[in-house]
């Protein structure tokens, strides 16, 4: 969602007579969204396939078909000169169904998924958030090097305007922690069993998520005065770039969005890859803990490591400094961009 909202905005800037039409699936927050944003919306019929039980298959490849379906009625009236895909099963049908218009593909993650990789089929190019991505395609040829493309609210951020959004105090340590909009519970359980520790060295912005705010809520409530007004919680931050640029070190899950986000502020992380799923957030993890960006803590040592590795760090300026670098280094802040220009090109440096 949000580097294709990214992206759009970059687009509509660089050729600010250009149509764009996004099509999304039935249901659920996208078209909310996507309607929020000002942005025409169409939904079509989309399932997934792969690695549903046999009792749900015939259904999900019926709605496979409507959704190409769909797709070709939506190609006929609005007759695109390029199609943009970022992924998920419900680009599926109008890959099909866009055979032959050009077509651009944006992997976020370093190592795609299954829907990317079969989307990669079908794209003229596909840019990547870093040149590992190579590796996983069968024509490196047609890979674009662009970088994670940023939502432009973020870079309005400084870290002065953050600390007074905040109220934080100017010279102690800042910790932020974040898992998300539903939260990271193994997360947010091996904080607040820390919390007292934490708060006597570092103030502490803390994005619950969900699931367990009125559990924080409740913790927070109970701790002495002096602990508490360094202890800013939320359930969810609309201004996400307010925290990243008033933070000093993060601890988070190793979705795809770190690999862009933290760099922008150089901002050091500790990265807790989500270990229910395929290896998509360890190997976002790797990338940033081998080019010193980032250290990793598994999640299943969480409450045994989670405090010390947080103290090596907070207590260690020089190291921190040396991953506020590191992390600099990795940023590609044109990436919306270089992927709008690539739009553009496909679509024969006409106007969109």
């Amino acid at each position: 969602m949000y580097p294709a909202l990214a992206v759009h905005s970059a687009l509509t800037s660089q050729q600010p007579k250009s149509e764009v039409l996004w099509v999304g699936g039935e249901g659920g927050m996208e078209e909310e969204l996507v309607k929020r944003a000002g942005i025409p919306f169409r939904s079509i019929p989309a399932a997934g396939v792969h690695g549903v039980g046999l009792h749900a298959l015939p259904g999900n490849v019926a709605k496979l078909i409507r959704g190409v379906l769909a797709s070709r009625r939506i190609l006929r009236e609005f007759k695109p000169n390029v199609l943009f895909f970022t992924g998920g099963f419900v680009a599926a049908p109008m890959a099909v169904a866009g055979m032959n218009i050009p077509t651009a593909l944006y992997v976020p993650d370093i190592e795609p998924g299954l829907a990317l990789k079969f989307l990669s089929r079908f794209a003229d190019i596909v840019t990547v958030t870093a040149a590992e991505s190579k590796r996983y395609f069968q024509h490196p040829g047609r890979i674009v090097l662009a970088g994670y493309p940023l939502r432009s609210d973020l870079s309005r951020w400084t870290r002065d305007k953050a600390i007074s959004y905040f109220g934080l105090e100017s010279i102690a340590p800042t910790l932020l922690v974040t898992g998300g909009s539903k939260g990271a519970r193994s997360i947010n359980m091996a904080v607040l069993k820390h919390l007292a520790e934490l708060l006597g060295v570092a103030q502490v912005i803390h994005i619950t998520g969900s699931l367990d705010w009125e559990v924080v809520k409740r913790t927070a409530q109970e701790l002495p005065a002096q602990l508490k007004s360094r202890y800013h919680i939320m359930p969810y931050l609309h201004d996400m770039g307010a925290a990243l640029a008033a933070a000093d070190l993060v601890l988070s899950r190793a979705g795809a969005s770190t690999l862009g986000e933290y760099p922008l502020f150089g901002l050091p992380a500790v990265l807790v890859p989500y270990p229910y799923a395929w290896r998509y957030q360890k190997v976002n993890a790797d990338f940033l803990t081998e080019r010193n960006a980032a250290v990793i803590l598994q999640d299943e040592l969480l409450d045994d490591k989670l405090l010390s590795v947080l103290m090596d760090l907070l207590l260690n300026k020089h190291k921190l400094e040396a991953m506020h670098a590191a992390a600099n280094k990795l940023s590609h802040p044109s990436a919306a961009a270089v992927i709008a220009s690539q739009l553009f090109e496909l679509a024969g440096g006409q106007s969109l």
